[in-house]
């Protein structure tokens, strides 16, 4: 097996001798994509391994036509970095942690980003941190949220929204979800204190809304103009879902009118095209309250350690 490695690896303990394991390993961790395409095209390689997070390209028909590719395994539980239909319509497998449950349950990572990202905008720490590296001490500057009065409305009961839902609830804030396919798993007590029937109910009653959602038709922009204007307390925006998930152009004139307060997001759009086009950091560069960080909510030393070698176990 000629295993192409796409993604970095070296920085993870122990991952690269397992995959000697597997087969001959030839490394192109940050090409770009015609020079990943020539070395597909020249090693023969037959298996790429990969990860989202680094990518900056799709992997697809300009990428995998006439090569010898038959499998792509992805650390990822998402797999938008790859035309999963191109690979399908042409018996390229594809191996990814979407359904490893035993793992991904043993993977906070992006949960605790996701509240990391709350935290730094309720309490302005990014802005603080550039005013006092200006020798500035003016806190009134950096007046903040308390998250214990605050509700924190999270969309998406699955994995990750449950751990957001408790780091919130930990913090003393009431918490409420809005999940139509978890429904049914929902106790009385819970959907009577908890639950909300409608994203619209959601976003007319919290402070602080928390993405935590699969790209699928029906969600795909599913966060714009319309339920943007059913605020009622201004809230803040955190995704670390997908880009595609919001509607970015409608993020920023919100926040350019003050319907809401700030958006944290680990994700753009157009992250596997000119990151340099996106309007969400355009109007982070021009001083909006916006945090975004590089898709790095699974990125952690401990997280990506038990991914990868649990990916690389399938091979």
């Amino acid at each position: 097996m000629n295993i192409g490695i796409i993604t970095p690896i070296r920085h993870l303990d122990g991952v690269e001798k397992l995959l000697e394991t597997k087969g001959n390993l030839i490394f192109l961790e940050e090409g770009n994509k015609d020079q990943v395409r020539n070395l597909l095209l020249n090693s023969k390689i037959d298996t790429i391994l990969c990860n989202p997070n680094q990518q900056t390209y799709r992997i697809d028909k300009d990428l995998l036509e006439n090569t010898n590719v038959n499998l792509i395994n992805t650390c990822s539980t998402g797999m938008n970095h790859i035309d999963v239909d191109y690979c399908k319509e042409n018996n390229i497998k594809i191996y990814s942690l979407t359904k490893d449950m035993k793992l991904i349950n043993d993977l906070p990572s992006t949960s605790e980003l996701a509240f990391g990202l709350m935290v730094s905008l309720l309490r302005q720490i990014p802005q603080g941190q550039k005013h006092v590296s200006n020798y500035g001490w003016d806190y009134t500057q950096f007046m903040g949220r308390q998250i214990k009065d605050l509700t924190i409305g999270i969309v998406g009961y699955g994995r990750l929204g449950k751990m957001m839902y408790n780091y919130c609830e930990a913090f003393g804030a009431q918490v409420r979800v809005y999940d139509p396919y978890k429904r049914d798993e929902m106790d009385d007590a819970f959907l009577l204190n908890n639950y909300c029937n409608s994203i619209e109910k959601l976003f007319k009653s919290c402070d602080v809304i928390s993405l935590h959602v699969h790209v699928t038709p029906e969600t795909k922009y599913m966060i714009n103009k319309e339920t943007l204007g059913l605020s009622k307390k201004n809230p803040y925006i955190i995704n670390t879902s997908r880009g595609e998930i919001v509607n970015e152009n409608d993020i920023v004139n919100a926040l350019k009118s003050g319907v809401i307060s700030g958006y944290g997001t680990d994700v753009i759009e157009n992250e596997f095209d000119d990151i340099k086009n996106s309007p969400i950091i355009k109007s982070m560069n021009d001083g909006k309250n916006i945090i975004v960080t590089p898709h790095v909510g699974g990125m952690t030393i401990e997280g990506q350690t038990k991914a990868y070698k649990w990916a690389i176990n399938k091979l």
